[in-house]
């Protein structure tokens, strides 16, 4: 009686530990007797199985799921490494239901994993002066930050500090949706001038990182370029524009927030606002600079079919 005035399902409980509970609750099992103890990533599975999967199996006997549903369930998400992902979350709670004896076998053995390639792929100046005019908002921040687009497509105003820092949690915040960082800890971006002309917008407009893909593929249509351009494209495009103007790898990786984490990071939080906000100003006014034709980008071919 305690447990269900406090919000509890005693008996979906019993029915989960004799393997006819929903995934929802198994999953939560997962996440509590297993994940927290050994997975350092945990938030981030665990967010992954929030958002695309528990709409679709929440209320289903975990038992009843088979190997078709998990393939429909990653096919409906477009970003073939996210949909990796998933799937990765997906067979890991499976596979504990099997080793408890929950379940007989994990339905997304067998299912296939996207093929995927580490890309390289960065826009040229002529690109940037084609894709410009028709980058959306959350896509012209993504190349003006450099940040992740699922953290783009995620930015709450709450995470916005004098007008002019971009603070990412660490921890994932129902509250907000965010997500979490990719490392689990907390990244401070500096908001360029330009880009702090574009938060407005963003505050103002939904928008997902699938959305953001398929704007990519859009475009890319709409340009004829050979060579597809995804929106972490945009943001490789702007690491390579930190070492281009000469401000090296380590600043590179800090401003993307490539950190391992650990004490170290504690204490050099702040340590490199001064050139990060310098870097941040520079690549945002080159980038920028280019895009409305005042660079170099008309002596460069751009890669598009005859």
């Amino acid at each position: 009686m305690v447990a269900v005035a406090e919000g509890g399902d005693p008996h979906a409980d019993r029915l989960a530990l004799r393997g006819r509970g929903s995934f929802e609750q198994v999953a939560k099992r997962y996440v509590e007797e297993h994940a927290k103890k050994k997975n350092k990533s945990w938030r981030q599975a665990d967010y992954l199985v929030r958002t695309h999967l528990l709409p679709r199996w929440a209320k289903l006997d975990i038992g009843n799921i088979r190997r078709a549903d998990v393939k429909a369930a990653i096919a409906a998400i477009a970003a073939p490494i996210l949909a990796n992902q998933v799937l990765a979350a997906a067979s890991a709670i499976f596979s504990w239901a099997v080793r408890q004896e929950i379940i007989a076998a994990n339905p997304c053995s067998g299912v296939e994993r996207n093929d995927t390639t580490s890309r390289e792929r960065v826009l040229s100046d002529a690109e940037i002066v084609a894709f410009w005019p028709h980058l959306s908002v959350p896509l012209k921040m993504v190349l003006l930050t450099g940040q992740r687009p699922g953290e783009v497509a995620h930015l709450h105003r709450d995470h916005v500090v004098d007008g002019s820092w971009w603070v990412m949690p660490g921890a994932p915040d129902p509250e907000t949706s965010w997500p979490g960082t990719k490392n689990a800890q907390t990244h401070r971006v500096w908001l360029s001038e330009p880009v702090r002309e574009l938060l407005p917008d963003l505050l103002t407009t939904p928008v997902r990182a699938g959305q953001m893909q398929q704007e990519m593929r859009n475009i890319c249509g709409k340009l004829g370029v050979r060579e597809k351009v995804t929106p972490h494209d945009l943001r490789r495009t702007h690491g390579s524009t930190i070492t281009r103007l000469g401000f090296g790898r380590d600043a590179m990786n800090r401003i993307q927030n490539h950190r391992e984490g650990g004490i170290a990071d504690v204490y050099d939080r702040h340590k490199y606002e001064a050139e990060n906000k310098k870097v941040m100003e520079a690549v945002a006014r080159h980038i920028v600079t280019i895009a409305e034709g005042g660079g170099p980008a008309n002596v460069v071919a751009l890669g598009v079919r005859r």
